[in-house]
């Protein structure tokens, strides 16, 4: 007899924690998407003139006194303090989780040195003007470096920097409790745990942390689906479920861990240099190359776990060029990820899993039920988009370059449209009618929302 057909990927069961050889980022059952280990925190000595900048670097530094970016002193520093330090980089290349913290670390300071002005600035009430337009080959060499090893862009990114690699635990055995939870890096007052910035990067590790059961749902649900055991597929689908619904509730507590007002007094440090005013033509890398280099900001669109239900319940997003930055976002997350939701995406298709799922009216429920988070999810997302930025500042670009009022509507209205679709194939079930009532009032606050703000800015809506 032939053996039954399984999904064809390497999901870990073991993160083995303290092997230096693996990338820190591999999607296991245990650690779903977050690293495979805590972040390193630390640096070896060789270091020291990085950690150095890196410690007095924040607006509010850990002690509480002012650090380099209060009064712009962190351009001249970097020129007068930081070498090359390429050549330590070789010393320990083979410690791939180190390499991830060199990342994070370089990539934290390219991004305030780039930017520093823009954030002066407006903290002047000005317009952002230009960021410096080359970053010193003493960054530049390092980061490319580090980000080649790892398997980054040589710009921050939130996985492997500025959120999933950049938390420590206050105390080792209370484990991931988010008020256990502390920056290793931060631009404004985010070592301070109480902060805006902390709660808004915390808030983030504490979504991810419900990852796993995510990724169980996702393996188990084609599986499943290939060998056509509707019971086992619907049990994987509820299991889905209530993970979105976890990552939904924890969400939430955004409101409360970082306030909207406080939200831009950090953000101009997370912008890109790709599709941004301050960096009209790119960035050019001091000893890399004469051109300049253009990389996307970092955004929560390069998270895992939503792409993963877009692949795994084949949501199909329109033909824009606004789907076009959702697929270019996609390089944007560690290698392993990307390859992990490739395989997702590939296996949904060739078993038909939505076909599979909407066969059957419990099927369809759940699958219903598991689009309704996602459009949970995207339409949270919209709404901090509009308390945060759009109520706050006029900048037309998101921090990763997509454009700030059309970008998250165009992914959220695929999802309704998708939803009206399913439920057709269960209207008896109970709960769809509930699901679809909260949907489509929110589709028509959607369309009344998105059309006040384009012809509030003059911005064509999609």
């Amino acid at each position: 007899m032939a053996p039954l057909p399984t999904f064809d990927f390497n999901v870990m069961t073991d993160p083995r924690p303290k092997d230096t050889t693996l990338p820190a980022f591999m999607v296991s059952t245990s650690r779903g998407f977050l690293p495979r280990a805590d972040p390193i925190v630390h640096l070896p000595t060789e270091f020291a003139p990085l950690e150095s900048l890196l410690t007095r670097m924040p607006i509010v530094t850990a002690s509480g006194s002012p650090g380099l970016l209060a009064t712009g002193a962190l351009g001249a520093a970097v020129r007068d303090e930081l070498p090359d330090l390429s050549n330590a980089i070789e010393k320990y290349r083979a410690d791939l989780p180190l390499m991830n913290a060199l990342y994070r670390d370089y990539s934290f300071l390219a991004s305030a040195y780039l930017l520093e002005p823009c954030h002066l600035r407006f903290m002047r009430g000005e317009e952002y003007g230009l960021g410096r337009q080359v970053l010193p080959a003493a960054i530049s060499l390092p980061i490319v470096k580090v980000a080649e090893i790892a398997g980054f862009k040589p710009f921050m990114e939130y996985a492997g920097s500025y959120a999933l690699y950049n938390y420590r635990l206050e105390n080792p055995k209370a484990g991931l409790d988010y008020d256990n939870l502390r920056l290793v890096r931060a631009f404004e007052k985010g070592l301070d745990p109480t902060s805006s910035e902390a709660g808004f990067v915390l808030v983030h590790i504490a979504m991810v942390k419900n990852s796993p059961k995510l990724v169980r749902g996702t393996v188990d649900s084609l599986n499943a689906c290939l060998t056509k055991n509707r019971e086992a597929f619907n049990e994987a689908f509820r299991e889905i479920v209530a993970s979105l619904t976890e990552i939904n509730e924890v969400m939430n507590i955004m409101w409360n861990k970082s306030k909207p007002g406080s939200y831009t007094s950090f953000r101009t440090f997370i912008f890109g240099i790709q599709n941004q005013s301050m960096f009209p033509k790119g960035v050019v890398y001091e000893g890399v190359r004469d051109e300049p280099m253009e990389f996307r900001g970092e955004s929560g669109a390069n998270d895992s776990m939503i792409p993963l239900c877009d692949n795994l319940l084949q949501i199909t997003m329109p033909e824009t060029p606004l789907t076009d930055i959702l697929k270019d976002f996609r390089a944007y997350r560690p290698g392993n990820h990307r390859d992990f939701l490739i395989a997702v995406r590939d296996c949904a298709e060739s078993a038909s899993l939505k076909n599979f799922a909407l066969a059957d009216p419990s099927s369809a429920a759940l699958y219903l039920f598991a689009l309704d988070q996602v459009r949970d999810f995207r339409w949270r997302h919209w709404c901090f988009t509009r308390e945060y930025i759009l109520k706050r500042t006029a900048h037309p670009t998101a921090t990763g370059g997509s454009p700030i009022v059309t970008w998250l509507p165009n992914q959220l209205q695929a999802v309704l449209a998708q939803m009206n679709e399913a439920a057709g194939y269960c209207k008896g079930v109970t709960g769809v009618q509930d699901v679809m009532d909260v949907a489509d009032a929110q589709a028509g606050s959607l369309r009344k929302e998105v059309a006040k703000y384009c012809g509030e800015r003059g911005v064509k809506a999609a």
